[in-house]
Formats: C-alpha cells, structure tokens, sequence
C-alpha cells in the first residue's frame, strides 16, 4: 500500500500495490502494520456497504458527534464517487477545509478520513457501491451533517446532486451549528 497525506491532517489516500499474474491480481486492502507504519494508527471494527443506484447521488456531509467521532476507510467497490472530506476539529489549522478524491472500482484507492471530519459524497456513475471500515461499532443517536453546499466549505463538486435525501438536503448551514 502506498500512503499520500492530503493538505487535511488525517486525511490519506490510500493506493493499492498489487501483485499481478496470468490469473489476475491481488492486494491487500489493510494492514493495522502498514498503517502504523505509515503514522495512521487505524484499525476497523465495523464494515458497512452503501449502495447508490443513480450517477449524480449525494450522500453527506455526515459525522458522529463527541465522544463518538468515527475514522473510516472509504473505499469503491462498483463504480465511481467524488468522495469529500471537511475538517470540523475547531483547533486545526485547516478548520474548515476540505479534500475531494476521485475513488474507483478499478483502482482499489481508499481515503482515509480521521477523526472529527464531515464525509460526504458523490456518484459519478450509476450503480456504485461503497465500502466503509470503521474504526469503531456505530451507535444511534449520534449522528449529525452539514449541508453539502454550505458556503463555509467551499466544496467544489463536479456536477449537482441530482437524488439526494430530505435529510441531507436539510442539514443546517455550519456556522449556524456554532451559533
């Protein structure tokens, strides 16, 4: 695996090394050895799938609220998203910024997304699914977002969602989260 931080610490794209013959190819997906060699100390507990039948649908901005914040490896199985990430960690100096990754089935890339960062993305194509490992068990309740083209972030998508869900699409503004 090859690690590339991104302008957001704790933020790392995550490329495959793979080894290749007649048969076809193999990689490995994690190691909790890699990564920390690698200065990302993660290790999943939770796996998830989401499924997205349309190009143009846009999942997020989400996070778990503290004491719950979650890491998560992202990571495209079918298809192809604009996968984001936005720096909420008040004390960082990128509060506020954010990353965007192109993620494909073909690839294997993943984004690592740390600790007190919104998430979100967008379907390039129809039929994409989308592999989550979580570093930690979810609990309900916890969760919150940000609206996906709150003009505190900027987010340069590359196109308009065209499905999206009423909850998404309802997510406040962030400054109005902070008062």
């Amino acid at each position: 695996m090859r690690f590339t931080p991104t302008a957001i610490a704790g933020v790392v794209v995550v490329d495959l090394d793979p080894i290749s013959d007649v048969r076809g190819s193999f990689a490995r997906l994690h190691c909790p050895e890699d990564f920390a060699q690698a200065g990302c100390d993660f290790i999943p507990q939770q796996t998830s799938l989401s499924r997205n039948v349309k190009a143009g649908t846009l999942r997020g901005l989400h996070y778990e609220g503290q004491p719950h914040t979650e890491a998560k490896l992202v990571r495209v199985t079918r298809g192809r998203i604009f996968d984001v990430a936005v720096d909420l960690r008040a004390d960082s100096p990128t509060f506020r910024a954010w990353t965007g990754v192109e993620l494909d089935a073909e690839s294997g890339r993943a984004l690592l997304i740390g600790e007190g960062m919104a998430h979100g993305f967008l379907t390039l194509e129809d039929d994409c699914d989308v592999l989550y490992q979580i570093n930690r068990i979810f609990e309900p309740g916890h969760g919150r977002g940000v609206r996906w083209n709150d003009p505190a972030f900027g987010i340069e998508w590359p196109r308009l969602p065209s499905v999206i869900s009423e909850r998404d699409a309802a997510y406040p503004d962030f400054m109005g989260i902070l008062g």
